[in-house]
């Protein structure tokens, strides 16, 4: 296929702008945000000028210990085909924890969470990535993310982790550079490294984007703008190889059109100056291949082999990215990642004890940022919360949140908020009461017929409710 070009990630309160604005060649959009029978007017007008529209999912969880739900993977398929998309994307994370493999409730972290560097962590992450690429209609690539926690016992660097990765399933890899960014600063990973261990011929496209820095910790924040050393991490980038395509990620707080299309305008110098502008623009093909064609191996990968193996050939012959015989079973792998996994997100969103070797202060830290983030999706997708409680929206999720993780999507999440400040009486505000109330019973649907004890609770909630 055609090269990507430069690109910016598509949004509803930036629509207009970004279909204004000149060097557009393609956009991103938020799968789990676009219906696949109800495209937004922007997007369909994108699609008609020529302009690719590419999904990126980011519930998923490729990298949770539990195998792909399908139901994802049939609504990542299904926005793929809507929108026409050469490729889709989704990220290297584990999202959720629990559940049958641990014997324990479910727990939804509403955050992309990294996984261990470990070869048990590989083996899981490379059969569900599998599994997505035999559902999915297009070519699917992944993407490596930010993090400010460190797994204890790593046995690989990334650089080596997305090498393994890309040559047992030929999967491409979508690379942020701003991610390569925060974990030097949060995690002492050295970029350069990572590029040079990278298969840099098997990358889809590359993000940009930006963040601030906070007590020594860096917070991939998509609502700042790009800071030179992500501009340069792609100067470096584009000096080893062309990219496909650059797209620029911003989330929040959007600034004027003019100053996103500087921020562009700062990439493409990036590029040029690494000498990667050219691919941009002529299609040349010199140290990548098309979006969708399979990784080869190149020389300067440095193998997660034990110190005793032969050392590699400074020029090894390509190597078919598709094993040749089947994976070894990862259920034993899958029970041990999961009961990681779980304990991690639970000293996270429960409060339970730290797990052996993690970073305490850190991990409040991320706990902190996850109930941050938390709180303001919420107030997103429930808008009508913040109006009703008004300043005290905010001090009074967050306290819920310390001891109600999150188990469903955020807008179950907002409903069991609301319900447990009416069965507390609150607010204290008779109308505010009032107005909270009538906004619950409006959502909260018909009672179910099923007689589960959650069903049953939920029930009896509606009951107490409706007699106030």
């Amino acid at each position: 296929m055609e090269r990507l070009g430069t690109g910016i990630g598509w949004r509803p309160e930036i629509a207009d702008a970004v279909e204004r604005m000149p060097g557009i060649e393609w956009v991103e959009a938020v799968s789990e945000n676009v219906c696949p029978g109800h495209l937004p007017e922007s997007l369909l007008r994108l699609r008609e000028r020529g302009v690719t529209v590419i999904p990126h999912g980011v519930s998923l969880g490729l990298g949770s210990a539990d195998r792909p739900d399908e139901a994802r993977l049939t609504a990542l398929a299904e926005r793929a085909e809507a929108l026409g998309s050469p490729l889709v994307t989704e990220h290297i994370a584990f999202v959720r924890a629990g559940g049958p493999l641990t014997a324990s409730p479910r727990l939804e972290a509403g955050h992309l969470l990294p996984v261990p560097r470990t070869r048990d962590a590989l083996d899981v992450l490379c059969e569900n990535v599998r599994i997505a690429q035999d559902a999915l209609p297009v070519p699917l690539a992944v993407e490596n993310i930010a993090a400010l926690i460190s797994w204890p016992g790593e046995e690989m660097t990334e650089g080596q982790f997305l090498y393994d990765l890309a040559d047992r399933t030929g999967v491409r890899l979508l690379i942020d550079v701003a991610n390569l960014h925060t974990n030097h600063v949060n995690r002492g990973e050295d970029p350069a490294e990572a590029l040079f261990e990278l298969p840099l011929e098997a990358i889809a496209y590359v993000h940009v984007a930006g963040g601030f820095e906070r007590d020594g910790v860096w917070h991939d924040s998509h609502a700042h703008p790009v800071p030179r050393p992500v501009l340069d991490i792609l100067t470096d980038l584009a000096s080893r190889v062309r990219p496909p395509g650059v797209l620029l990620e911003r989330d929040e707080n959007f600034p004027e059109p003019a100053e996103l299309e500087g921020e562009l305008g700062a990439i493409r110098e990036a590029l040029e100056k690494g000498g990667g502008q050219s691919a941009l623009k002529d299609g040349a093909t010199a140290g990548t291949k098309a979006v969708g064609t399979a990784p080869r191996s190149p020389a300067a990968h440095i193998p997660s082999a034990s110190p005793t193996d032969p050392a590699p050939s400074a020029s090894p012959a390509p190597t078919d990215p598709a094993p040749s015989a089947s994976p070894a079973p990862t259920d034993p792998a899958r029970q041990r990642l999961a009961l990681a996994q779980t304990a991690l997100l639970s000293a996270l969103v429960a409060g339970t004890p730290v797990p052996e070797g993690f970073d305490r202060v850190r991990l409040g830290v991320q706990a902190r940022a996850l109930g941050a983030k938390r709180a303001d999706v919420v107030a997103k997708v429930a808008p009508e919360l913040p109006g009703i409680l008004g300043a005290g929206y905010r001090p009074a999720f967050l306290a819920y949140a310390q001891g109600h993780p999150m188990t469903g999507g955020y807008r179950r999440d907002a409903l069991e908020f609301a319900e447990h400040l009416l069965l507390a009486d609150r607010p204290q505000e008779a109308a505010a009461r009032r107005d909270l109330r009538e906004w619950w019973l409006n959502r909260s649907g018909p009672a179910p017929r099923a007689q589960r004890p959650t069903v049953r609770l939920a029930r009896a909630t509606r009951r107490v409710l409706l007699r106030r």
